[in-house]
């Protein structure tokens, strides 16, 4: 299966390409497309050397799929035409996960509504897909009314230039190293918390606080479930931390909702108080799964319940849920 990789050379297009080679998908030919001053640049894949191409030179090559995470205004500009070349385009990027003509896909939530005709499909939100992937099988059996979370979201799901950032900023601290780093963020984001992600919207609410309360209740089919959030950059890499509360239309026993959650795809239920084990970002780093744990009711409120849920946003958050995708349109027959 000839495969293209749209924005290969960033990164969360290099944990694509990782992620591609690790879970062994059945790529016959790759081919990695990037901006033009990226053309003509490398890229490995399963130790193989490959050529960055120029976007109409990605679509002249016909690949079975495009799985691209370049950007909302390329993404807006691009993917209509790699879908109308008959390209199944898996986009990373927010331009279409509110399109009510486009698919929103966790594939443990939702894969089921994909069809052969669905050429645009849309990845959530890497904060979104963490969460519900915890929340569906709680919504199946108790009913979600409301959920209200709090982020701790890695540096990393800013970029590469976040990364340099935190690290110059740590260099400076520790080792009085005195060598330019770039801002990524208005503020220094070590030893620092920073509480906006994206930008400020009419309501007070940031555009990525949003993404949250929009995303979940399309991934879930359910417009009744109230979602209100708080997201918050940190100075740690590895994966973003989660403090969920969610209210049930009906009541709940702990031990059965860690079951729950236990045989649930793609989570892993880490909550052993004696031995202080819970999830932590450091943990999560190059896994795809959710991990969950602090799982206890909310005893301030009936039928309620709070958890944290930690997942590695640039693979389950990005680049495996978008492989995933792939996974289930090849094992359908719809690629």
């Amino acid at each position: 299966m000839k495969v293209a990789v749209v924005g290969a050379t960033g990164l969360v297009g290099t944990k694509m390409l990782q992620v591609l080679a690790e879970r062994n998908f059945p790529v016959t030919e790759l081919v990695p497309v990037a901006s033009e001053r990226s053309v003509g640049k490398e890229v490995s894949f399963k130790g193989k050397a490959y050529k960055v191409v120029s976007m109409e030179d990605g679509i002249a090559a016909k690949p079975a799929v495009a799985v691209f995470s370049a950007g909302g205004s390329t993404s807006l500009e691009w993917a209509p035409k790699f879908a109308a070349a008959g390209i199944t385009v898996i986009d990373n990027s927010s331009a279409w996960r509110m399109d009510p003509t486009k698919k929103l896909v966790v594939p443990e939530v939702n894969a089921d509504v994909l069809t052969k005709d669905d050429k645009i499909i849309a990845n959530p939100n890497c904060s979104t897909i963490q969460m519900v992937v915890a929340l569906q099988p709680l919504h199946k059996k108790y009913q979600i009314k409301r959920v209200v979370v709090s982020t701790y979201q890695s540096v990393t799901g800013t970029g590469k230039k976040a990364v340099d950032q935190l690290m110059g900023e740590r260099a400076k601290a520790v080792k009085g190293a005195t060598d330019e780093y770039p801002m990524a963020y208005k503020y220094a984001i070590d030893l620092n918390v920073i509480p906006q992600i994206d930008v400020f919207l009419d309501n007070g609410y940031t555009k990525e606080e949003m993404k949250m309360v929009q995303e979940t209740c399309k991934i879930m089919g359910d417009d009744s479930i109230r979602v209100t959030a708080t997201t918050v950059r940190i100075p740690v890499m590895g994966g973003h931390s989660e403090s969920v509360n969610v209210e049930f239309a009906n009541d709940f026993d702990v031990t059965e909702v860690k079951a729950l959650l236990a045989a649930a795809p793609g989570i892993i239920v880490t909550d052993d108080l004696v031995n202080q084990q819970y999830p932590m970002p450091k943990d999560a780093h190059e896994k795809d799964e959710v991990f969950v744990g602090r799982i206890r009711r909310d005893e301030t409120q009936a039928n309620t319940l709070n958890m944290w849920i930690v997942s590695d946003n640039l693979r389950k958050g990005a680049a495996t849920n978008a492989v995933q995708i792939a996974e289930y349109l090849l094992s359908k027959g719809l690629l």
